[in-house]
């Protein structure tokens, strides 16, 4: 059954009016209606705002990460548990290969169906989560094998039981190890990257984003909330915090945008699995060619380099204070005497104290 959103209504009406005349064997009025659909979906996807590219990240019909992995992965093995505590369904971890090339798979599943999400608990990790992934970062390490990281969460969870066994330590440990982690890490976010829920995996050498997917420290919804006390300000602000893969491109904050079909993940799996597919290896490829220290120490620039910003106006300042600054050491130049000139005027001085005496 396909679930449309609130801005899809001209598609949803024109969808139907197809069924009613394929019902109906009226092929002439399916072939119109096919043109007026396809105008309409043009119209309705050129345009999106930021808002509605966060309704399309949150489609519960949106491919989760378990569905990438069955779709690009073959002689796939689920590996389980952070040897600590317990095996956290949140987090899942697979090897296995694929197109041949032998690889890591960890992703953030949220889960369908009530039974099911429960189970994944909404896709917000637990430490144990996080120590999973970490274990099976290394192992990738230990056998030379290239990482994918596939984000979908809205945050770590926040629960009594998650803090008392350390959650900010686990997201704080896996920043620390990944960033220094000697194994190819491609990260992509497929849906919603809500906060250290997806910084804890999202240290990498390639970070990508799904074109309809969002990446933000907080919710727009606890934005609002917090900014103007008012979670139905979320649209607002959605549009203020600059959380679509296009403006994070623009900031320099992620590497590539991969392109997914018109209207949606959802609506085209096998395609997005397949564009997805093509950017890992692509990336896979390109990295492997980069010697180990050049690679580590180009990340580790990336992540020093998150946040820097100058605007125009600071720039033009910083010229002037350089330009200011270099006038006023030229002119001090001008006139404090040399230190030739202060052995001189030294030499005089004891010369007349010599003849006092």
């Amino acid at each position: 059954m396909v679930t449309y959103l609130d801005f899809e209504k001209g598609i949803q009406q024109i969808d139907e009016d197809i069924r009613d005349a394929n019902a109906k064997g009226d092929t002439d009025a399916v072939e119109i209606l096919q043109k007026n659909l396809e105008k309409e979906i043009a119209k309705t996807y050129k345009n999106l705002s930021d808002y509605q590219k966060l309704q399309l990240a949150r489609h519960p019909n949106r491919p989760y990460a378990l569905d990438y992995i069955r779709g690009m992965m073959e002689n796939a093995y689920e590996l389980h548990g952070d040897r600590q505590f317990r095996d956290d369904e949140a987090i899942v971890c697979y090897i296995g290969e694929i197109e041949g090339k032998k690889c890591i798979v960890i992703g953030e599943q949220k889960g369908r169906g009530t039974k099911n999400k429960i189970k994944r608990n909404f896709g917000m990790p637990h430490p144990e989560g996080y120590r999973k992934a970490l274990r099976v970062a290394r192992l990738a390490e230990k056998f030379r094998l290239p990482i994918l990281f596939l984000i979908d969460t809205p945050g770590a969870y926040p629960g009594i039981g998650a803090e008392e066994r350390g959650q900010s330590e686990a997201i704080a440990r896996n920043l620390y190890e990944l960033s220094d982690l000697n194994a190819i890490i491609v990260s992509v976010v497929i849906g919603e990257g809500g906060s250290g829920g997806a910084l804890a995996i999202g240290v990498a050498d390639k970070f990508a984003m799904m074109r309809y997917s969002v990446f933000s420290v907080i919710s727009p919804e606890g934005c609002a909330a917090i900014l103007w006390n008012d979670p139905k300000k979320q649209e607002q602000a959605t549009k203020a915090m600059k959380i679509t893969a296009e403006d994070l491109k623009e900031l320099g904050l992620i590497d590539d945008v991969i392109e997914e079909p018109l209207m949606g993940a959802h609506r085209d799996k096998k395609a997005a699995v397949e564009a997805l597919k093509r950017y890992f290896l692509q990336s896979v490829e390109e990295l492997e060619i980069v010697n180990d220290k050049e690679r580590l120490e180009k990340r580790y620039q990336k992540l020093i380099s998150a946040g820097a910003f100058a605007s125009k106006s600071q720039e033009e300042d910083e010229k002037r204070e350089s330009g200011s600054s270099s006038a006023f050491n030229s002119l001090m130049e001008m006139i404090t005497p040399s230190s030739f000139d202060k052995e001189k005027a030294q030499e005089k001085r004891s010369e007349e104290d010599n003849a006092k005496k």
